[in-house]
């Protein structure tokens, strides 16, 4: 059982390098031939060999608890993990994707994927991708204002200004009180020439933040401009 396993494990990696072989299980569904129990034991060496940092030894068992099982999501988890510290991005950004598709529960690990594979993609300039999984991300995780800003300067310092902007509205509708949001939403709609929009986001700053003298000039150098 173990020379199979093994040689199914060889399998599974070939078709991981190749960026596809998970996406494919998940559309024609678990194979009849997977043993669970094989899978969490491979998984628990997995993680006995992460702890002690032996990352190609854990790569190793996680890869023989897919074989056993290809929708383990921990051990899917794990080794998407190992592949982001020895910077083998693509292969992670392909075990992310099949993670959260398989978790339906939002835990802490499942935002701390979308986060992950957000920045792989963006990083990789998958911009149309990382979008997707950045609205995502805030939803699931509203009081990470420090990743908002990561996320919209990224899109606006590659030329996205649409993407940056998505990214600002997508925040404020779960954490509708950042008055530093409202104002660069308002800067961005500028920048687009839609000055009524951020008139409104100037204004809304205002009232949330009454003791800044920056937004109310804001308010009445664009009101001035638009002639109110």
């Amino acid at each position: 059982m173990k020379t199979t396993v093994r040689t199914l494990a060889l399998g599974l990696m070939a078709a991981l390098l190749a960026g596809n072989t998970l996406i494919a299980t998940a559309q024609s569904g678990t194979s009849s031939m997977t043993d669970p129990e094989l899978a969490e034991r491979h998984y628990r060496r997995g993680n006995t060999y992460n702890n002690l940092e032996r990352y190609d030894e854990a790569a190793e068992e996680y890869q023989l608890s897919l074989a056993a099982d290809p929708n383990f999501s921990e051990s899917i988890r794990n080794l998407a993990n190992i592949y982001y510290v020895q910077e083998r991005y693509d292969e992670a950004i392909v075990l992310l994707q099949r993670y959260i598709q398989l978790e339906k529960e939002i835990t802490v690990s499942v935002i701390a994927s979308f986060n992950t594979l957000g920045q792989l993609l963006r990083d990789a300039q998958r911009y149309d991708e990382a979008i997707e999984i950045d609205l995502q991300a805030i939803e699931h995780d509203p009081e990470n204002v420090s990743q908002v800003y990561v996320m919209a300067n990224t899109y606006f310092n590659a030329g996205l200004t649409e993407d940056a902007i998505r990214v600002y509205e997508k925040a404020l509708t779960v954490n509708p009180d950042d008055a530093f949001v409202h104002r660069t939403l308002g800067r961005m709609y500028e920048d687009v020439g839609r000055e009524s929009d951020a008139l409104l986001q100037y204004r809304a700053a205002a009232e949330l933040d009454p003791e800044s003298q920056f937004y109310r000039d804001l308010v009445s150098s664009l009101e001035a401009r638009l002639g109110q």
